[in-house]
């Protein structure tokens, strides 16, 4: 029997392996080109780059461990039941549920460690990617901003650029908003950012353009000033002490999210998109486990070795899973479902199934 889970597992681990190595390769050739475009044209430093690539695995990992378990156990199942080495040890009498059982073990290993890994070391690198896109921004503010889109990184401003080319911007709208009074606008061709790092602050040099200046006799009304250079200070929505930029709820421990629920309730204000991060963090990591008891009986009942049926068997199941988990988390922020009920859901189905399919197998 020893030596039967010995083979099982030894079976398990090389596809896991190569199938880890796949994904994880896959999902970073998708963000190395964003890369790249750092270093080629926006002439960003290799360190950062580095530090960037670095912080971009762990949040991988969170998504291709559990589908690399998945993908594992449908080959290397798959290929003992096409075989029909399952077969030939059922026949033997051997009770196939007691050859499985290190295979789920080590799933609910996996699940452990990454609730490990969702809970600290991952709000810790999105946090420090963050930190170190802001300290990019401010080195070369071109590659922190991305055309055709509103831009709120600095502070009292609003930003829309066109188009971005090196360190030249074209066609720039800026608005500052003004509270109870009209938003004052900005606008020019041409512009260039000018970076000061010291002061965490960068210097915007436009050209040929109008702005909105109040009235000195009504601020409420603005009057339009046409300038061929127009220089003005923008400030990085980054503290001077770095350690202490705003948290979001990616970057926070499930501690720190349940002392900001605590610290919402106490303000009468619904708690509910941070107890669905809660539980998604949890919930996610024991997808390792779901997947393998999905797995086990569909690699013995489907009988195929070939790694392309596998791998599109492998992300049917993934596809629907998170399918059935993002509606899930729809149906909670309408306050339809409860956070718990919503995150737990998918596993709650998955399980099922794989318990039934696996009873099936196993005993009948």
């Amino acid at each position: 029997m020893r030596i039967l889970r010995n083979y099982f597992l030894k079976e398990f681990i090389g596809p896991l392996f190569y199938a880890l190595g796949v994904l994880t390769f896959v999902m970073l050739l998708v963000n190395l080109a964003k890369i790249a475009q750092l270093v080629i044209n926006k002439g960003v430093d290799m360190y950062s780059v580095s530090k960037l690539f670095l912080f971009m695995i762990p949040s991988l990992l969170k998504y291709t461990l559990p589908v690399a378990t998945l993908v594992a156990v449908l080959l290397s199942l798959g290929r003992l039941s096409s075989d029909n080495e399952i077969a030939a040890i059922r026949a033997s009498g051997v009770n196939l549920l007691n050859l499985i059982i290190p295979l789920v073990v080590v799933a609910l290993i996996f699940s452990l460690v990454l609730v490990i890994f969702n809970d600290r070391l991952i709000p810790y690198t999105h946090f420090a990617s963050r930190k170190t896109l802001l300290e990019v921004g401010i080195k070369n503010p071109t590659a922190y901003l991305e055309p055709g889109v509103f831009i709120n990184s600095f502070q009292n401003y609003v930003l829309f650029i066109y188009h971005i080319e090196d360190n030249k911007l074209f066609n720039v709208r800026i608005y500052e908003p003004q509270g109870n009074r009209p938003t004052r606008t900005i606008v020019a061709k041409r512009g260039e950012f000018i970076s000061i790092p010291e002061k965490n602050m960068v210097k915007l040099k436009l050209m040929d353009g109008t702005t909105d200046e109040p009235d000195p006799q009504n601020p409420n009304n603005f009057y339009k000033l046409n300038f061929k250079t127009y220089f003005m200070n923008l400030n990085l929505n980054l503290d001077k002490n770095r350690d202490k930029i705003e948290k979001k709820p990616k970057d926070m421990t499930i501690q720190e999210l349940n002392q900001e629920i605590i610290r919402l309730k106490k303000e009468n204000i619904d708690p509910t998109p941070l107890l669905i991060h809660v539980h998604e963090k949890i919930a996610l990591a024991f997808s390792c486990l779901v997947f393998m008891l999905v797995g086990i009986p569909l690699a013995v009942m489907v009988r195929r070795r070939e790694r392309s049926i596998n791998f599109g068997i492998a992300f049917l199941i993934v596809g629907i899973y998170y399918l059935l988990l993002i509606s899930s988390e729809a149906l909670s922020l309408e306050g339809h479902l409860t956070p718990a009920l919503a995150m737990w859901l998918p596993n709650i189905i998955f399980t099922s199934i794989g318990l039934l399919l696996t009873w099936r197998v196993c005993v009948y």
